[in-house]
């Protein structure tokens, strides 16, 4: 008994030791990014601001807007920056009480899974931005001048950067599926047209509604599915529950 209380005390030490290094490197980006707050709202802002009249850009309709806006996407830009080192901490936490055989096969999806994330919010940026501000700020009434308000555009972002983030996660999906046994390989194949009918009808709902820009979007969702059947090759579907764990030194 003494020695379970001892383990736990041990583990909740190392993981405060752990938290506490984590948000130490948020603060300390944080802290430098916020000198710099205002050109990386600028920069999240281009792809909107290309396309606005000459003369006009975005505006802000609460006070406090100017600073807080900009305050809260250097954030979430320290935030973002973060992520691999808030998960590498928490693999480190948590891969001695794996098995052997777990650890070389999370670690490898847990890495893919964060370039996967910053490849969503790229394609994002540099592919959808400009192909959806193109459409709306020509797709406005006559006599209508397109301002958009700062903290509105922040959020409308934000969102579409999650959405596309979560998105290019389907490789890792699909192979997870696979791996716990929930799918087949097989059957992954088997439902390909019905996953690119899915992909077509999410290009429908999140682009623009012409048949290039929701193509543009259809067919690397295809892509990404087809790499997560491609990916489960090299996994197997069961674990192999013999495998020893090696505890904490």
């Amino acid at each position: 008994m003494s020695k379970n209380k001892d383990d736990l005390v041990r583990y909740l030490i190392e993981f405060r030791k752990r938290m506490l290094a984590c948000l130490l490197l948020l603060s300390t980006l944080f802290l430098v990014l916020f000198y710099f707050a205002n050109d990386i709202y600028t920069i999240l802002a281009l792809p909107l601001l290309k396309h606005l009249p000459q003369g006009h850009g975005l505006i802000a309709t609460h006070v406090l807007a100017p600073f807080f806006v900009p305050f809260e996407l250097t954030f979430v830009t320290a935030l973002c920056l973060a992520i691999p080192f808030f998960l590498y901490q928490l693999w480190a936490f948590i891969a001695p009480a794996l098995y052997l055989r777990e650890r070389r096969l999370i670690w490898p999806l847990l890495c893919a899974s964060i370039i996967l994330f910053y490849a969503g919010i790229l394609f994002a940026y540099f592919v959808m931005f400009p192909i959806l501000f193109t459409f709306l700020t020509h797709s406005a009434p006559q006599g209508v001048i397109v301002s958009p308000d700062i903290s509105q555009y922040l959020d409308f972002t934000l969102k579409l950067f999650l959405v596309f983030g979560v998105i290019f996660e389907v490789p890792i999906v699909t192979v997870l599926l696979i791996w716990t046994g929930v799918m087949t390989r097989e059957k992954m194949i088997k439902i390909r047209p019905y996953a690119i009918v899915g992909a077509f009808v999410v290009g429908m709902l999140l682009a623009p509604p012409d048949v290039v820009s929701q193509t543009l979007l259809a067919i690397p969702l295809w892509l990404l599915f087809e790499a997560g059947i491609i990916l489960s090759r090299f996994f197997k579907t069961e674990i192999k529950h013999g495998d020893k764990r090696k505890g904490r030194s």
